[in-house]
């Protein structure tokens, strides 16, 4: 059997790595975006001279050949569904006998004036990044457009070259749409603390042109001003990547939808990543989810599928396995806070729903806990400065552990360096300030409680 894997991201080789370690089909991965897969996720860092490219990729270069997977640099602009075959920009066909559609995420645009000017990108593929490296030399000043995640890795690729940013925010706070109010009024005061010009609630009107029509020279927001830039960096969030998919009987809404085994409407066609939108998705999570670990688990999803059929084989080894995302966590970095969510923590607590919050004096350190009004149980953590074990959190929340029972034993879920304060005493004290009780912190931290705990 041919497998033909489109996109070399995390969910496409993750998928390769998955087929063949139960199977001896033949295997081919085609991108267009760079010859080996990388960890997009460091892109950054390649900018910032951390790392070079080289050492974000995760394989050596003699890994593909000995696993005999092949790699096909191309950039496919069609395919033939019914004759299971794709066609290069030169016009190749390429057969297949399954096919993984695994084409992740482009940066949106909205029709900005201006928007595909030289100087104009996002910040997602490698070329991106490549972009940023040829515009960086004698650059004055860069605006950066959109309150998230990657908004804030721009401005601090560009910071640690000394550029000046000026960072548009549409919200009245940064990423509250995502973050509580404590912890997104914290990060908007840091990244001024970086000397980030931040502009919250103005959003960009268009971009200006030189003289000649091509390259940059400015911004115009919606308050009026025009500020002087060589780069703009659009980072208003990604969608999938599918637009080479339209007109083809793929079903399509903002993804390609798939079913719970990742399976499109079309046969021997499945999808994972960035690109997906769920036809179902779990209790609790968004139909499209552009999450480093969603494509990592979904693609080890889609290669199970893909050697069975859903409706066909049901052999022991090849059996249907649905995708279950679990319990949804994410993490990043803003400048110098690292933060951590585990479980349900929403812009605005919801009216069944109470929170316990607890900031530092210093305000560059908080922790949330988020549980139910009415049982009591846990239900999310939200951690800014302070890092909490993953595994740890997930179990109490699968757990249902009441709030009382977690704040006892908060110690086992820091994992902050040694000899590092703290805070958890000073949690269980609010919490007690506020309920009445009289809670005690049981001192249980180190490897061996918490592998106890977990056992």
């Amino acid at each position: 059997m041919k497998i033909v894997i489109l996109g070399n991201g995390i969910s496409g080789i993750t998928a390769a790595r998955h087929i063949r370690k139960r199977s001896d089909d033949d295997i081919t991965v085609i991108s267009d975006e760079t010859d080996h897969f990388f960890s997009r996720t460091a892109l950054m860092y390649i900018y910032m001279g951390h790392m070079r490219f080289r050492d974000t990729q995760p394989y050596e270069p003699w890994f593909w050949e000995k696993n005999r997977i092949d790699l096909l640099r191309a950039r496919i602009e069609r395919i033939d569904f019914q004759q299971k075959t794709l066609f290069t920009a030169q016009g190749e066909g390429i057969a297949y006998d399954k096919l993984l559609l695994a084409t992740g995420s482009r940066s949106n645009k909205f029709g900005w004036p201006g928007q595909d000017l030289e100087g104009v990108h996002g910040l997602y593929h490698y070329q991106d990044m490549e972009a940023m490296e040829r515009h960086s030399a004698g650059l004055e000043h860069a605006v950066v457009v959109g309150g998230g995640l990657i908004g804030v890795e721009m401005a601090e690729m560009f910071h640690s070259r000394g550029i000046p940013v000026t960072f548009l925010v549409r919200e009245p706070d940064f990423w509250n749409i995502v973050l509580p109010p404590g912890e997104s009024a914290m990060v908007s005061r840091h990244l001024r603390e970086h000397h980030i010009d931040l502009r919250l609630g103005t959003e960009l009107k268009e971009i200006l042109p030189d003289a000649s029509g091509k390259k940059c020279t400015g911004v115009v927001t919606s308050t009026g001003e025009t500020i002087a830039c060589g780069f703009v960096g659009l980072t208003v969030g990604v969608s999938p990547n599918i637009g080479f998919l339209k007109n083809t009987p793929l079903e399509m809404n903002r993804g390609i939808l798939v079913d719970e085994y990742l399976q499109t409407n079309i046969p021997d066609v499945f999808a994972a990543g960035d690109c997906v939108e769920l036809r179902q998705p779990p209790a609790g999570r968004r139909a499209i989810e552009a999450v480093w670990y969603t494509g990592r688990m979904m693609g080890e999803t889609a290669a199970n599928n893909m050697l069975g059929s859903v409706s066909g084989d049901k052999s022991p080894a090849h059996h249907p396995v649905r995708y279950n995302p679990g319990i949804w966590f994410n993490s990043a970095k803003f400048f110098d806070i690292e933060y951590q969510v585990y479980g349900d923590i929403r812009a605005q607590l919801p009216d069944d729903q109470a929170t316990l919050y607890w900031e530092h004096p210093g305000g560059k350190k908080s922790i949330r806990l988020n549980y139910d009004k009415a049982s009591g149980r846990i239900l999310g953590f939200n951690l800014m400065g302070v890092r909490y074990r993953h595994e740890v959190c997930d179990r109490w929340i699968a757990r249902e552990t009441p709030v009382e029972e977690v704040l006892q034993q908060l110690g086992l879920a820091n994992f902050d360096p040694e000899f590092y304060p703290q805070h958890e005493s000073e949690l269980v004290a609010l919490y007690n300030r506020q309920t009445g009780k009289n809670l005690r912190l049981k001192q249980k931290r180190g490897l061996e409680a918490v592998l106890a705990f977990l056992r």
